[in-house]
């Protein structure tokens, strides 16, 4: 299996080793720790399979609390908080080596016709994502060719990332720059026609690039960082069906950063401008 969508799909896909417990691979990788949105994919995996399955999930809270080691298997624990008439309510702890690294409760809510509709539109008009270059297109044009860590890296992403704006590369590029950042993304290849492996999907996929927000008036999105960063807690709301191997538009601000904590908020558009997903993340920022 090369596909790195299809190498997606086969990490959310749990084995369950007893009632409500499931175990989820975590493959090794040179990080330091395991990726967050690969916890929380998991999790709302192992969460949805105690439903029954006619509810999807509308919103997730979660708290990452310990760095998890890449290369261990992560067991998932759901206790069946409530099964109510229209909500249904799951609290996940995901265990490695026998210690709690990441907490979540997610809420399913049984599909209604409402009273009204409304939302916001993107902040702004942006190219569409066939116009813009690739990730990789963009860093082999500043560096030549992709140093042969980051082209591993490339050839096991899942996500094709499009940034709206051109990467920064130097401290000088940041002048003046506002707390925000846009994406388009999509898996690189097709993710079957499960609603479940959609949602998680972009669960994954939120925690990849949310915190640029923060890190766009201070720093390079790109090149030497001067910062250690680590996704401290993570909530989304999904309110329309959707598929990850679809571009959606991710849009991010920053409202604010202070005491080494900044926080993050996301909104994920389709291609047609409807708002799919709302996400919040607050992220720890040491000096390195």
């Amino acid at each position: 299996m090369t596909n790195p969508a299809e190498r997606l799909v086969d990490l959310l896909d749990l084995e369950q080793i007893e009632v409500n417990i499931f175990r989820g691979r975590s493959p090794q990788e040179s990080l330091q720790r395991v990726f967050g949105g690969q916890v929380a994919g998991q999790a709302l995996v192992a969460a949805s399979r105690t439903t029954e399955g006619d509810r999807p999930v509308h919103s997730l809270h979660a708290y990452f609390l310990r760095p998890g080691r890449p290369g261990v298997p992560i067991v998932y624990q759901v206790e069946r908080v409530r099964d109510g008439r229209s909500f249904t309510t799951r609290r996940v702890t995901a265990v490695q080596q026998g210690r709690t690294i990441f907490n979540l409760t997610a809420s399913f809510h049984k599909p209604e016709v409402g009273a009204f509709e409304h939302q916001l539109p993107p902040f702004r008009d942006v190219p569409h994502p066939e116009t813009l270059p690739t990730l990789a297109e963009e860093i082999r044009k500043h560096l030549g060719e992709l140093p042969e860590q980051l082209e591993r890296m490339a050839r096991r992403q899942p996500f094709d990332i499009r940034y709206v704006d051109r990467l920064r590369w130097h401290p000088e590029e940041i002048a003046g720059a506002e707390p925000r950042s846009a994406v388009w993304m999509r898996a690189v290849g097709p993710l079957g026609d499960d609603p479940l492996v959609h949602t998680c999907a972009l669960t994954y996929a939120s925690d990849m690039t949310l915190l640029d927000a923060v890190r766009v008036p201070v720093e390079p999105l790109w090149g030497q960082r001067n910062f250690d960063i680590a996704s401290l807690d993570h909530a989304m709301w999904f309110h329309r069906p959707f598929r990850a191997d679809e571009w959606f538009l991710y849009e991010q601000e920053s409202p604010i950063a202070t005491g080494g904590l900044g926080l993050a908020r996301g909104r994920v558009y389709d291609l047609d401008g409807r708002l799919l997903v709302s996400v919040v993340q607050e992220g720890l920022f040491r000096a390195l």
